[in-house]
């Protein structure tokens, strides 16, 4: 079963906002110990408020002081990299979250518009009804789902194995019995049909070819 989502708001009741305090309280702290011994990590908590007197110290008041003692020997650009204060914070969580919401926007419009350009590609009447920005949001879509079938042909082309080597026909006349040639021993001989050679074979050395 999953657990119910608690709202962040403030707890009115003081009864049950001093055992919320001291259970939350409990379990930053086992975080915080968690935290130093699994990263290897120096860290400290100063918890402030109206049920603890004097306010509490993590891990102890010596640990406290030698880690606000490295931080305050660090450059003063290096301690306030990455600090920030509540409006910063909250600043920054809202541009994340319409940042998401814009993309999330996007994604669900595409995905409209990818519909529509399928529909339409049953019927001509789907174009009915349908404004500028819908026509150009589709010629949109139609380009890059062209662009897309192009990247995966040239994908596909590149998987290929390329073709055969091709014998070249020069070569194929020389290895051809219908030549003529013929050899004997080291020499080749070359057998004329012209009857005033009497048929005789014209023995050339066969050494310019070793």
């Amino acid at each position: 079963m999953a657990r119910k989502k608690v709202k962040l708001a403030y707890i009115l009741n003081d009864s049950a906002r001093k055992a919320t305090y001291k259970k939350r309280k409990k379990g930053l702290l086992k975080k915080l110990s968690e935290l130093t011994t699994l990263c290897g990590i120096r860290a400290c908590a100063i918890v402030f408020s109206p049920y603890d007197s004097p306010p509490e110290l993590w891990p102890s008041v010596l640990g406290v002081q030698r880690v606000l003692s490295q931080f305050k020997n660090m450059p003063q650009m290096e301690q306030s990299k990455k600090m920030v204060n509540q409006d910063t914070f909250l600043r920054q969580r809202i541009a994340k979250a319409e940042e998401q919401l814009k993309k999330i926007r996007k994604e669900n419009r595409e995905k409209e518009v990818t519909r529509l350009m399928f529909q339409i590609l049953t019927g001509p009447e789907w174009l009915q009804g349908l404004t500028m920005v819908d026509l150009n949001d589709i010629s949109w879509v139609i380009d890059e789902t062209l662009k897309g079938i192009s990247k995966r042909i040239d994908s596909f082309k590149r998987l290929l194995p390329p073709p055969p080597p091709q014998t070249a026909a020069w070569a194929m006349e020389v290895v051809s019995p219908e030549d003529g040639m013929e050899f004997v021993g080291d020499d080749m001989g070359l057998s004329f049909e012209d009857h005033s050679y009497n048929s005789e074979n014209v023995i050339w050395s066969n050494a310019f070819f070793s």
